[in-house]
């Protein structure tokens, strides 16, 4: 899909009576415009034209990037772009609520005083939620660089490494295979640190025994990849083998009923019903779309808004058990929802490694 039929699939979902769009989130003007600046804001006018705004640090970059919208460089986006709707007749613009600031918002009113304003809600993050070829082959690239990183992480678990070193490795084997970034900060936990959902990497060596735990993702044109892996350092005690293959049953019988029109809702229930059976409490949702946000829509939580789970819908499957002060385990996948069925595109050995 060309950002122009994506831009015109924004207002087709739009009330027919708002005359344009005020769009302010940077990855919402990158998905319609192409431009990857750091700072830019997007007015879409009814009957098809666009106008971007960005700064001068940007201009020749949008100019390449954006060539079928007129460009406008400003250092007051919302502002300026707000006035140019309300100087060209527009009499209602919907804005993106939710992504600016109540002192944002009073410049916008004042700018284009007289004008009625509706909220744009999630249209547009509704719409990427479902990707297109183009999208899907960045994605299916970050998950392949994702797995080799990780591969080539195995080899560098020795007794005495740090979860820092081992975060660093991350960033550089991801890069070495085709990066662009990394799609997040890493989490690298050792031991009882695993236990801790989103742990921040530390100064911790490495000791036989040990649970390692490593959640991190490659961004390759913009697509973020997301993956968890939980191996041992060493050969592994009863209650981890216990541990580790209970979180993969859970997230095989997960990953199988994610599905096209699948209900988020009723999966992360499942989930939380899977873990309960195993006498473990799941402290986070099952998962959440991934694209050019690492946490995107639609996401898999007990008050997710989504009906259910389209064709061509990418999103993570990460059940995890964690004993605080002893360990824990997450195994996640990144998967492509489709109408010929579920695609894992993370390809780790989901089964316990020893190292």
């Amino acid at each position: 899909m060309s950002t122009a039929d994506r831009r015109a699939a924004v207002l087709s979902l739009l009330p027919p009576d708002v005359d344009a769009a005020l769009i302010t989130k940077v990855v919402n003007v990158r998905y319609l415009t192409g431009f990857t600046g750091s700072n830019g804001a997007l007015l879409l006018i009814r009957g098809g034209d666009a106008v971007l705004a960005t700064d001068g640090r940007y201009r020749e970059q949008a100019g390449n990037e954006s060539p079928d919208v007129e460009l406008h460089i400003t250092r007051s986006l919302t502002t300026e772009l707000a006035a140019l709707a309300r100087s060209r007749g527009l009499q209602r613009i919907a804005i993106e609520r939710q992504h600016v600031t109540l002192t944002q918002y009073d410049a916008i009113l004042d700018a284009a005083a007289g004008a009625a304003f509706a909220d744009a809600g999630n249209v547009v993050e509704t719409l990427r939620s479902r990707k297109d070829d183009e999208e899907i082959t960045a994605l299916r690239t970050a998950c392949e660089v994702t797995d080799r990183a990780f591969a080539g992480m195995l080899q560098r678990l020795t007794a005495g490494v740090t979860e820092r070193e081992i975060a660093w490795a991350l960033l550089s084997a991801m890069r070495d295979a085709g990066a662009d970034a990394a799609a997040f900060d890493s989490i690298v936990a050792f031991g009882p640190h695993t236990a801790i959902p989103h742990h921040q990497p530390t100064g911790r060596p490495l000791e036989r025994g040990d649970f390692v735990k490593v959640d991190f993702g490659a961004q390759v044109a913009g697509y973020h990849a997301d993956m968890t892996r939980t191996v041992v350092f060493g050969p592994a005690a009863d209650w981890q083998r216990e541990l580790h293959a209970q979180v993969v049953d859970v997230q095989a019988q997960c990953r199988a009923a994610t599905t096209v029109g699948a209900v988020p809702v009723e999966l992360d229930a499942l989930a939380q019903r899977l873990v309960a059976e195993t006498g473990h409490t799941l402290v986070h949702g099952l998962g959440h779309g991934v694209g050019l946000e690492i946490h995107e829509q639609p996401f898999l939580v007990p008050a997710s808004p989504a009906a259910t789970l389209d064709d061509r819908v990418p999103v993570t499957v990460e059940p995890g058990i964690y004993l605080p002060g002893k360990g824990g385990v997450r195994i996640e996948d990144t998967v492509l929802v489709g109408t010929e069925g579920t695609e894992v595109l993370t390809s780790s050995p989901r089964e316990l490694v020893e190292i």
